[in-house]
């Protein structure tokens, strides 16, 4: 009987699993379909198989300056977000300080307001501060919302980090940057990676933000939305694949790099002492 139900609640598990697989990722497969179908509207079963809008996509120039303003976005909101992240973590999990509660949830509440009365609110400040708005603004809108999420994700691994390592460093004669190297970084390293990656994904893909802070600028997403708007083509959907295949390629190259970072420092530390 026991096994019988061990077999059921597998049976039910995996059906579940495929179910919500299936729920998440049809979506991105009937982009990917669109993106070589030869008409310009989807439909299904394709009639005639093509590549030639990802030949198009390629090639044209405005679509490179997408992507380079998109990318020069996400990586500046990344390290600008990690770096203030590491030490917002700090404060906000590891010291005790008088209005470290008034803190913590100060910090988070941007993360409360619906993006688009957030980047409306930006663009009416940036107004009132004669400020123009670029890509350099949407950086700036980005990591309002970004920084917290990012703090959060740290303070994760900040909460498990044990201050006793830091004092043993201290007291064989560590000096403070060495104990920051060599014991702070490598055992917060899980946790600024992982809010390296959501940092870069988030700003990547945000539309709310960047519609009302970039200004004459455009990324990825608003000309995305535009195109779905008026004037429509197959590169959307070509685009929206080859950013999807960014971020796989993206999130998976991270994830060998890692693996080969604790590999070597795991020789390091079994390689025997000379």
């Amino acid at each position: 009987m026991s096994s019988q139900a061990n077999r059921t609640s597998r049976t039910l598990i995996t059906v579940w699993t495929v179910a919500v697989i299936v729920f998440l990722y049809l979506p991105m497969i009937a982009v990917v379909l669109a993106s070589f179908s030869r008409q310009r509207y989807f439909r299904f079963p394709i009639p005639r198989w093509t590549t030639e809008w990802y030949t198009r996509t390629l090639e044209s120039l405005s679509v490179r300056d997408l992507l380079w303003t998109s990318l020069s976005v996400a990586a500046l909101v990344t390290v600008l977000s990690v770096v203030l992240a590491f030490f917002g973590a700090l404060a906000f999990a590891r010291y005790d300080w008088k209005g470290r509660k008034v803190y913590q949830r100060l910090v988070l509440l941007p993360i409360f307001f619906p993006q688009a009365v957030l980047g409306l609110a930006l663009l009416l400040w940036f107004s009132v501060l004669g400020v123009t708005t670029s890509w350099q603004t949407a950086v700036f809108a980005h990591m309002i919302w970004i920084v917290p999420i990012v703090i959060l994700i740290m303070s994760i691994q900040v909460y498990s980090f044990d201050p006793a390592l830091e004092e043993a460093a201290f007291d064989l004669g560590a000096t403070r940057w060495q104990v920051l190297r060599e014991v702070t970084l490598p055992v917060l390293a899980p946790g600024i990676v992982s809010g390296a990656i959501f940092a870069f994904l988030l700003s990547w893909g945000n539309f709310p933000l960047s519609l009302f802070t970039t200004g004459a600028d455009q990324t990825v997403p608003e000309w995305l939305y535009s195109k779905m708007v008026s004037g429509y083509t197959p590169m959307v959907p070509t685009l929206g694949s080859l950013t999807m295949s960014g971020a796989a390629v993206f999130i998976l190259v991270i994830y060998l790099a890692w693996l080969a970072v604790a590999a070597r420092r795991r020789r390091q530390m079994t390689a025997p002492d000379d």
